[in-house]
């Protein structure tokens, strides 16, 4: 018995021991970086250096902002011309016209392949962003002589006017609510990494999930009930994609809210499927029957097959294009070295992303079905819950890949509230207000990115640092030769304390990125 005693407080105190050794380090380190910091003033105070020095030793702050606007506008102009090239090639190739693959005027000519404003605009948001943002940081190094998070926030809020490069206030303010979502995520991680506020439910496996079906619900019930309070552009694609009409879809809308069904239109669509006469149409119906929502298939369980089908024939080229163009563009090296993995991996990704999507649609349309079986009359929270069931075909995902479906349907969602509120008259109707949210949410990105980056998904993080700050983010060698060895010391320190981090930039440049762009108007 005193030989069992012993071990374990043999052990207490080796630990301890060991905890105490690690605190003492830490305040040695801390000492050290503090000592180094003082060393780097002195040093720019004693050669006359009036502001810390920029990260771009080699070029001035001018060349540097204008290389980093050209280089970020190229890039995005040729991920956004490349994809339009790709589904255009896609289109030809569903007619069997196989021989206008090779023919550029059929392939790119500007009346098939309307890209050009569209890519215009797109290079000057994300280039005006990358080539505002440098010049403001070197500015701000100038004038406030010093360093600090400030810099960041002024110089990514200011450069967040490069959103008035897109004309259209529902792309605008899709892209605010996109990037609030993600300065939410952010700061919700930082808070929980510092121990000061964490979530009831955020070590639940299945959260991210959770999150997308509650996001889908609120985005497929406005879709039935509230279309207009949807971009145009994102109502056009989930039509698309899915197997009901709209006449029906109005028809439904009309009938959950009591009102007269508008019976020319649907006998007129029924008439054009060749099922005028075998279906009995009311002006005030309870409930639209499925003889109605898929008059071409009298069995619910082949229609809902058929969809499924039909939607991954119609959407497996676009997320085959989202998959393999950018990442083409931005790791054009890597495919050289690669071509036939990165094509295999496209295909693969492309494949799980369309097997997802055509099984939403599946289930979707399941649960419309078997409402109409048990139930005579209809309710607009059908469409409610039949959202958030289809959500469950996101288990279909990557576990990694939920989680950025869940933070591109959020702000869908958020937009469709927004505007029912705004309809109301339960939120103001300001005008230009998403341009505001746009810079104050980018100001909060930059600073993530440059003082917290391990609180950004590594997705999005990845994403910034190759597309909007490469240079900034990935400094060249030559910079790095002029800085004095306390500076490159204090660099290895921060990095001792970071291994995580770098294994994750590693991660995010080894696999392909999938860029969702579904709402881009003319896909």
């Amino acid at each position: 018995m005193p030989t069992h005693s012993k071990k374990p407080n043999s052990s207490a105190r080796l630990l301890a021991d060991s905890a105490e050794a690690e605190r003492r380090l830490r305040e040695a380190e801390e000492r050290l970086r503090e000592a180094i910091e003082e060393l780097q003033r002195r040093q720019r105070t004693a050669a006359g250096g009036e502001h810390p020095p920029c990260d771009h030793a080699d070029d001035s702050c001018v060349a540097n902002a204008i290389g980093n606007l050209c280089q970020s506008f190229l890039l995005s102009y040729g991920v956004r011309v490349g994809i339009g090239i790709l589904l255009r090639a896609f289109k030809l190739a569903k007619r069997q016209s196989y021989s206008s693959l090779l023919d550029l005027k059929q392939l790119v000519s500007e009346k098939d392949l309307i890209v050009r404003e569209e890519a215009c605009r797109v290079g000057l948001l994300f280039g005006g962003f990358t080539g505002s943002y440098h010049a403001l940081r070197c500015l701000l190094r100038k004038l406030r002589k010093k360093e600090t998070p400030v810099n960041a926030i002024l110089a990514g809020s200011i450069a967040g006017l490069s959103i008035l490069a897109l004309d259209d206030s529902n792309r605008r303010r899709t892209l605010a609510l996109y990037l609030l979502a993600r300065v939410g995520q952010c700061a919700y991680n930082s808070a929980k990494s510092k121990n000061k506020f964490h979530l009831w439910g955020s070590h639940w496996r299945h959260g991210d999930s959770l999150l997308f079906a509650l996001a889908c619900a609120q985005v497929m019930y406005a879709f039935v009930m509230r279309p207009e309070s949807l971009p145009k552009s994102y109502q056009d694609f989930i039509q698309k994609t899915g197997p009901v009409a709209a006449p029906v879809y109005k028809a439904v809308r009309e009938s959950c809210r009591g009102g007269p069904v508008d019976v020319a239109s649907l006998s007129a669509y029924l008439y054009s499927r060749g099922k005028s006469n075998n279906v009995k149409l009311e002006e005030f119906p309870s409930i639209i029957p499925c003889s109605i929502i898929h008059p071409n298939t009298n069995s619910c369980l082949s229609h809902n097959a058929k969809a499924a089908s039909a939607t991954f024939r119609k959407t497996f080229p676009l997320y085959f294009s989202l998959t393999f163009v950018p990442f083409v563009v931005l790791h054009l090296q890597k495919f050289m070295d690669t071509p036939a993995r990165t094509c295999w991996l496209a295909v693969k990704g492309a494949v799980r992303s369309t097997t997802f999507l055509s099984a939403f649609v599946g289930i979707f349309q399941g649960v419309i079905c078997m409402h109409r079986k048990i139930a005579s009359k209809d309710h607009k929270l059908v469409y409610w819950v039949a959202g958030a069931t289809s959500a469950l075909s996101v288990l279909l995902e990557k576990k990694a890949r939920r989680s950025e479906l869940a933070l591109y349907v959020l702000p869908r969602a958020g937009e469709s509230l927004w505007h029912i509120l705004v309809n109301r008259h339960l939120l103001p109707d300001l005008k230009n207000a998403e341009v505001a949210l746009f810079c104050a949410c980018m100001g909060g990105i930059m600073y993530y990115l440059e003082y917290e980056p391990d609180t950004m998904a590594p997705f999005l993080r990845g994403l910034i640092r190759r597309f909007l700050a490469s240079r900034i983010s990935n400094p060249g060698p030559s910079s790095n030769r002029t800085r004095t060895a306390s500076y490159s010391y204090l660099h290895t320190l921060d990095a001792m304390h970071k291994p995580e981090l770098e294994d994750n930039r590693e991660v995010e440049t080894s696999t392909p990125k999938k860029y969702n762009l579904e709402s881009i108007p003319g896909l």
